[in-house]
């Protein structure tokens, strides 16, 4: 469904009166695109805290503020008198990277203001605006963070804003992959793909090289069979609550899978007091225990090959909660649970990393049937002012299925355009 008030703010009239009576005025985003690969602007401004900064481009595409060597308050300071100067300038839809360092458990001034970059960088995300974008990443080795720089200073990464991200993993050993195809020779399962945000993870990864599997239930067997002639790749009718599931997977994908996405979920909504049981244990099954039972059994098997990618699907409402929605939320917190336990574990044991995107409000199918009032609120209340699209979540999914992504691991990603529910 088009979002009609963001094309209406876009005329004169319609910026003239959104101004007048203090309403969102969202700015259409720059998504990726084979004919714009690249952001708007100018070329990406270096800045170090505390040392002089180079003479500022005209509206710079983007600009990344190392700041990992803040260890005391007076080094905010250097933080500002950095940007201060250059952050009107920022081209739209421009993105803004603040680089830390990780929290330092034997100096608590370090630590205090290397966590003061997080409201920082939250803040200003919040009052950017023009489509621009605010992110903290951190790392301890610049070239172990390149993919996720890269992801986030690219168009790719239009509706994550507002994030921390820790790539501060150690540098996998040296892949060769094409950087247009960086997963090619890989293959990629996803689940809950016929339709929605899993068709277009499917879509993604299949641009990036891979070949994929697309899997879902027996009942969406021909809008998964098509989705997967078109791609290229193979359908696999599964039911993935089923007990079995998971053998069922590596007994059909025995030369092994490089990618595995956990997208398929189910909604039952309704509050507490209404809610039958059934309904709380459909949810549950699908969305958190499916998924368990399955990343088990196929890290049992060795199914994953090491070099692997885990990417599992939260949502908001398992970090803010959402009225109605006590069971969802529950099963999504569950997810990003199950994330920060195993990730180091998965890694260590069999070269693989476990990460999650938690989308917030997207325009799919399932979101257009909202009412109109709850689902305008839902556009609106972000950093952004407006929905996501599917391929926001596709797009983060493969930054983090990327053969270069090895040093992000245990992380939860918000793909809502810096909701202002929750953190």
């Amino acid at each position: 469904m088009s979002d009609r008030y963001l094309s209406f703010s876009g005329t004169a009239p319609g910026r003239f009166l959104t101004r007048r009576l203090g309403l969102p005025q969202p700015a259409p985003l720059r998504r990726w695109s084979p004919e714009h690969p690249a952001l708007a602007g100018g070329e990406v401004l270096h800045l170090t805290a505390g040392k002089p900064a180079p003479s500022p481009a005209d509206s710079p595409s983007a600009v990344v503020l190392d700041a990992t060597g803040v260890r005391d308050v007076d080094g905010l300071a250097d933080v500002h008198a950095a940007l201060h100067p250059v952050v009107r300038s920022v081209a739209a839809s421009g993105r803004i990277v603040v680089l830390g360092a990780p929290l330092d458990p034997a100096d608590h001034h370090q630590a205090a203001v290397q966590q003061a970059l997080e409201g920082f960088a939250r803040s200003l995300g919040k009052e950017i605006g023009r489509g621009r974008t605010v992110n903290l990443v951190r790392l301890t080795d610049r070239a172990a963070a390149e993919s996720t720089l890269r992801f986030l200073l690219s168009p790719k990464s239009a509706y994550v804003s507002g994030q921390v991200i820790e790539a501060t993993g150690a540098p996998e050993q040296a892949v060769a992959f094409d950087p247009d195809r960086p997963l090619a020779g890989r293959t990629a399962l996803v689940t809950g793909a016929a339709r929605g945000i899993g068709a277009a993870v499917a879509e993604t990864l299949a641009r990036d090289g891979a070949r994929v599997v697309v899997l879902d239930v027996p009942q969406a067997e021909e809008d998964a069979r098509k989705l997967a002639e078109r791609l290229g790749g193979s359908a696999l009718a599964l039911d993935i609550t089923a007990a079995d599931a998971g053998g069922r997977i590596a007994a059909e994908l025995a030369d092994g899978i490089d990618v595995l996405v956990h997208n398929a979920g189910i909604t039952r909504d309704r509050r507490l007091a209404n809610m039958p049981a059934d309904r709380w244990s459909s949810v549950l099954d699908v969305n958190l225990a499916g998924v368990l039972r399955t990343t088990d059994a196929l890290l049992a098997a060795g199914a994953l090959r090491p070099g692997g990618r885990i990417v599992a699907t939260a949502s908001i409402a398992g970090l803010a909660g959402n009225a109605g929605q006590t069971n969802y939320g529950a099963s999504k917190a569950g997810v990003a649970g199950l994330v920060r336990s195993l990730a180091p574990r998965a890694l260590a044991g069999h070269g693989v990393t476990v990460n999650a995107v938690a989308p917030g409000f997207i325009e799919t199918r399932m979101t257009a049937a909202v009412p109109l009032l709850i689902r305008e609120a839902g556009r609106r209340m972000n950093s952004l002012a407006q929905g996501g699209l599917p391929v926001d979540v596709a797009e983060t999914t493969a930054w983090l299925a990327h053969p270069a992504s090895g040093a992000v691991n245990g992380q939860v990603v918000r793909v809502c355009g810096q909701s202002l529910l929750g953190a």
